[in-house]
């Protein structure tokens, strides 16, 4: 039989504080601490309102509703609520009643859990952030698509051939658009959700460079805006082919997007795999922007009048990580951004494994 598993205070990721029933704090841990910036040795003592005076949006008295020693003797749990400190800090607070016997017997203690409400604030903007995001992107392309089509439904014998072709080729185009997005999204929560499936094959990225390319081009990019170099001795690489193609894809889109002259492609062979980067000669980013590259939503300057979802990078940064690899934007050396990845080399069972 394994022995019993003693686990400190300390060791726990969420902040806990603990008091009798009377309100007197018994334990702080070192995250309660750091999120209320009351120590440990301040606090235990003394009663709760004193040094973790909780208030709910309204200024009501948490502890004092809270009223361990009254109430139904069934009840051992409190649910989780915002709560606001003194200075304005908001916590999620959630509390057990440890009673003594467990069912129906006295408090003896209450044991509070404290997280922090600034992330989970950020992620609620985040997610307001993305439904604002795809209702945006979908509107534009969706009233396009039933405006056209309904004008053809109810007048098609009115208009040539070629005013019909232009319809239908617009209502094509916002098609692929709203397509595209929610390829987008579903990548997006994939991963968040750690549930990017990777197929390694070998793969030869010079090719996929190529093609990505050729793409453009006959998309009606000019060919000389193209410069791909490749060094010469780049070991295998195991990777999955179609993460690889969107990942070159949306860097070569962002530098069309954002930069101007030529868009350059080199690839080589580093320490531990090989890389590839993508520069173009637009504005650059400024180093204390980098940081924010890759987050969601994150367009920069004037991008936004440019298109785009502002997730591109994101996805970008997921998909090579996937794979074991890293990405990083730098200045260009012709005064452009160098958006620069590099994925891992090796066998297919070390691939694997990255």
């Amino acid at each position: 039989m394994a022995a019993a598993c003693t686990i400190a205070i300390d060791d726990l990721p969420d902040g806990l504080i603990v008091a009798d029933r009377y309100g007197r704090v018994l334990a702080v841990n070192r995250a309660a601490a750091r999120l209320t910036g009351v120590r440990m040795e301040r606090a235990v003592g003394c009663h709760m309102n004193d040094v973790f005076p909780f208030r709910d949006h309204d200024g009501r008295d948490w502890w004092k509703a809270l009223d361990p020693e009254g109430g139904l003797r069934s009840r051992v749990r409190v649910p989780e609520r915002p709560l606001h400190l003194p200075g304005g800090q908001e916590l999620y607070v959630t509390a057990r009643l440890v009673r003594e016997p467990e069912r129906g017997g006295e408090v003896e203690r209450v044991a509070i859990t404290l997280r922090d409400g600034g992330a989970r604030a950020r992620l609620e903007r985040s997610r307001a952030d993305l439904v604002s995001t795809v209702a945006h992107e979908l509107r534009s392309p969706l009233t396009s698509v039933k405006g056209f089509t309904a004008t053809l439904l109810a007048k098609w014998s009115r208009f040539t051939e070629e005013q019909k072709l232009v319809m239908l080729e617009t209502v094509n185009n916002d098609a692929d658009r709203v397509t595209r997005l929610i390829t987008e999204l579903l990548d997006v929560s994939r991963i968040e959700s750690g549930r990017l499936e990777v197929r390694r094959q070998v793969v030869d990225l010079p090719a996929r460079a190529r093609r990505i390319i050729a793409g453009r081009v006959a998309a009606g990019e000019p060919e000389d805006r193209f410069r791909l170099v490749v060094h010469d001795d780049l070991p295998e690489t195991w990777l999955d082919q179609d993460k690889v193609d969107q990942i070159l894809s949306n860097l070569v889109e962002n530098a069309l997007r954002h930069g101007r002259g030529t868009v350059t492609m080199e690839i080589e062979s580093v320490g531990w795999g090989v890389a590839v980067s993508v520069r173009d000669e637009g504005e650059g980013i400024e180093p204390e922007l980098a940081p924010r590259v890759f987050r969601q939503f994150w367009r920069g300057g004037n991008s936004r009048r440019r298109g785009g979802t502002g997730l591109g990078l994101f996805i970008v940064k997921g998909l090579v990580e996937a794979h074991g690899g890293t990405i990083v934007v730098q200045r260009a050396p012709e005064g452009g951004a160098e958006f620069r990845f590099t994925v891992p080399t090796g066998t297919p069972d070390f691939a694997t494994s990255a």
